[in-house]
């Protein structure tokens, strides 16, 4: 089997003008980029090693990547049950941009719900569900977003 890494690259990219779009500012897919590494690091650090391995399996390469990048398995997070810790820590990835990225606690919780209604098309619902189950209960709303196609 050959590797594509030219198609890897063009699927991602429409994967990012389209999350862009989604999210509210479709010129601006650098913060779609870092949004997405963003909530996909914060849902990373909730699961353990084999749910992120059965999750990984499912996506498309150029989300894999995004997944993997900077992850070890040597190190242990401490998992977040409170919902306002969750949105913290996904500012914490976000970095020094966090504040731009995410003005409002209501952007962070949107931007939650667009990657997990966009992943939809990637994930089962039985992994979809099983994720709901290891992340704070109130997260499960944002989680129930309808498919985007």
């Amino acid at each position: 089997m050959a590797l594509n890494f030219d198609q890897f690259a063009a699927e991602g990219n429409e994967f990012v003008a389209r999350l862009a779009k989604e999210l509210g500012y479709p010129k601006d897919k650098a913060r779609a980029g870092r949004v997405l590494k963003s909530v996909l690091h914060a849902v990373r650090d909730q699961l353990t090693p084999t749910e992120s391995v059965q999750l990984i399996a499912q996506l498309p390469m150029f989300l894999k990547a995004v997944y993997v990048h900077n992850w070890s398995l040597k190190t242990v997070k401490k998992k977040t049950r409170k919902f306002d810790d969750f949105l913290m820590e996904i500012c914490v990835i976000d970095g020094d941009v966090s504040q731009s990225d995410f003005p409002t606690n209501n952007d962070i919780e949107t931007a939650v719900s667009v990657v997990f209604m966009m992943l939809r098309k990637y994930l089962s619902l039985g992994e979809i569900e099983d994720i709901k189950a290891l992340l704070p209960k109130e997260l499960k709303p944002l989680l129930n977003t309808p498919l985007m196609l």
